[in-house]
């Protein structure tokens, strides 16, 4: 499995030379993942907008021009629901922003639960163990490297942020040594509860299903399960958003501020949902120069960032 990893590292690189920007893709499971997700309909995008009926995890890896590159990383989950990935707005444009102000920006293509809710998750880990076990080609620091989610895919995001395991130093697979705990968590107008009446149900339905248990639905309710060592997180999102109700933050927000995790929220007057990196919205100047302090103020960007 690692002999062919690595040929794919080195082909994809060879696709993409190394000149200003570099973006290459990479299968997070090369050699087949454990479980499939039953998904045999050919994968389209519709409208250059949203990918659907996704089958095969892929990351899209985007470095900054190296002069610009200050080691830090994000690990980005586009969001649609968990029916379908909103991969341009909330993938690679954000991860295009990330590299214009020295951050790697990793697109995680994750595939669609369709009845099997552990999947995401599973792909979410394995694209960070990656990153971490490629973090010197890369020219990443391992200990810099964030996850940030978009609607469903904050709640991705922040399932990562709160399942996450350490490695394990013993396993005969090198990627299993790799922790997968973000440094960082960056969440977007994020769903985080599967709990009704606070949820988005189209995520619940397609992630747990129409009848979930309540151990399922606990399990996946993500405010539930915040400790000391769940990482600092970042939240935005707007008062007018009419798709997934402002508590899912909320209640997170106060999770991490009783477990003593620095935490900031930030609810702008408007916007809607789903606004990405859309600059019709009056406000998306504003949220990237927040978001700049904020990384920079964790010691994840150095100071000066900013244009």
């Amino acid at each position: 499995m690692k002999i062919i990893f690595y040929l794919l590292l080195i082909m994809s690189s060879l696709a993409f030379p190394a000149m200003g920007q570099t973006k290459f893709e990479l299968p997070v499971w090369p050699n087949g993942p454990a479980e499939s997700n039953g998904i045999t309909a050919k994968e389209f995008i519709q409208n250059h907008h949203s990918v659907f009926n996704i089958s095969k995890a892929v990351i899209t890896v985007q470095l900054p021009e190296a002069d610009k590159a200050n080691g830090a990383a994000v690990l980005i989950c586009p969001g649609g629901g968990y029916i379908e990935e909103a991969i341009y707005h909330e993938g690679y444009e954000f991860a295009d922003w990330l590299n214009e102000h020295g951050i790697a920006g990793i697109v995680l293509k994750y595939r669609l639960p369709n009845g099997h809710c552990t999947i995401p998750l599973s792909d979410a880990k394995e694209a960070m163990r990656i990153i971490r076990a490629h973090a010197t080609e890369w020219h990443i620091d391992p200990n810099r490297v964030a996850v940030a989610g978009f609607s469903a895919g904050g709640h991705l995001a922040s399932t990562l942020g709160t399942h996450f395991d350490l490695g394990d130093s013993t396993a005969t697979n090198p990627l299993m040594r790799y922790s997968t705990r973000p440094d960082l968590m960056l969440l977007f107008y994020p769903v985080i509860t599967m709990k009704l009446g606070e949820t988005h149900l189209g995520s619940r339905e397609n992630l747990l299903g129409k009848h979930p248990t309540e151990q399922l639905v606990e399990k996946y309710s993500n405010e539930l399960h915040v400790t000391k060592n769940t990482p600092p997180a970042v939240l935005m999102l707007s008062d007018d958003d009419h798709t997934v109700p402002q508590s899912n933050s909320i209640h997170f927000y106060e999770a991490l501020h009783a477990n003593h995790v620095p935490a900031s929220l930030y609810i702008f007057p408007s916007g809607g949902h789903g606004w990405g990196m859309n600059i019709t919205i009056s406000f998306w100047k504003d949220w990237r120069a927040l978001l700049l302090n904020w990384l920079e103020e964790r010691h994840f960007i150095p100071g000066n960032t900013q244009k």
